[in-house]
């Protein structure tokens, strides 16, 4: 029987019967830096992972017009908040640097659009997949706009209702959809994590892969929802926690990854089919301690 919940990104699949692909979310941890962003991309290939993911905002769409004068501290030095959000935004150059360095690591990348102008930068470098965050599931001119690319999409669903989870899927169609579990709280109480929604979300669409985006402190949550069925695992990657950012304290570094990817590789490991078997490795306990009666 043909596999329904499969979706194709590049050259492999992600979805059922498929490993987990692992997904360092660099988002903004960069800080603005190309330097700091290509450490980060080494020590996700070095722990092992699947992709890495970068943000792409336009700030004068993304910034409600009344926070741009705002003076806040940065590493920069005291700026308005518009500045800061300029400043931490990769140029055309920029990213054609990291997207060369990306592709000579032998990594997939791909980004977060928060805007359609977004878009279409990011589209300029032929990105395999594409990400929505949970912040934009009810901007359904960018579900749309991502729909028309008939390119792969990851749908972040933190900070949402079920109704608009429903309604975000309807806009943009369950081709090229796929769903991400999360709660979008930074970082997220266990008691919030809700882990069995990838159950839910999985029983709900049946066609699509559901994975899970984590904003925890710690590894065992994600190591639950591979077990329970994420296809893809996507969580923040930092070189040190202690860094400034509002991301970074939600954030798993280097040494974190290595341990998290070695360890849901075991997990799936482990897990099996589900059909019982007598395997060679028992019949040697089992000649010496089964009772018969």
């Amino acid at each position: 029987m043909k596999n329904e919940r499969l979706m194709k990104v590049g050259d492999r699949f992600i979805g059922d019967g498929q490993p987990c692909f692992v997904i360092a979310e660099i988002g903004i941890n960069h800080n603005g830096s190309v330097k700091i962003a290509k450490s980060l991309i080494d020590g996700a290939v070095s722990a092992g992972c699947d992709a890495v993911k970068f943000q792409k905002r336009t700030p004068e769409i993304c910034v409600p017009r009344d926070q741009w004068g705002i003076e806040r501290d940065t590493p920069w030095g005291r700026m308005t908040y518009i500045d800061y959000r300029h400043r931490m935004e990769f140029s055309r150059e920029n990213f054609t640097e990291i997207v060369e360095y990306c592709k000579s690591k032998g990594i997939v990348w791909f980004s977060s659009c928060w805007d359609e102008d977004a878009v279409d930068f990011i589209e300029y470098f032929e990105p395999v997949i594409y990400k929505i965050a949970s912040a934009s599931l009810t901007d359904h001119d960018l579900l749309r706009k991502h729909a028309s690319l008939g390119k792969p999409c990851i749908l972040s669903t933190g900070m949402s209702t079920m109704d608009e989870i429903l309604e975000a899927v309807e806009v943009f169609g369950t081709d090229n959809l796929t769903l991400a579990h999360a709660t979008s709280a930074y970082p997220c109480n266990p008691g919030e994590l809700n882990l069995k929604m990838i159950t839910t979300l999985r029983a709900i669409f049946p066609e699509m892969p559901i994975g899970y985006s984590g904003h925890e402190t710690g590894l065992a949550p994600s190591y639950a929802a591979v077990a329970l069925g994420a296809a893809f695992i996507e969580r923040h990657i930092t070189l040190d926690r202690a860094m400034w950012g509002t991301d970074q304290a939600a954030s798993v570094e280097v040494s974190g990854f290595t341990k998290l990817i070695d360890n849901i590789r075991d997990i799936e490991l482990s897990l099996g089919d589900g059909i019982k078997k007598l395997y060679d490795s028992e019949l040697s306990s089992r000649k010496k301690l089964r009772r018969v009666n």
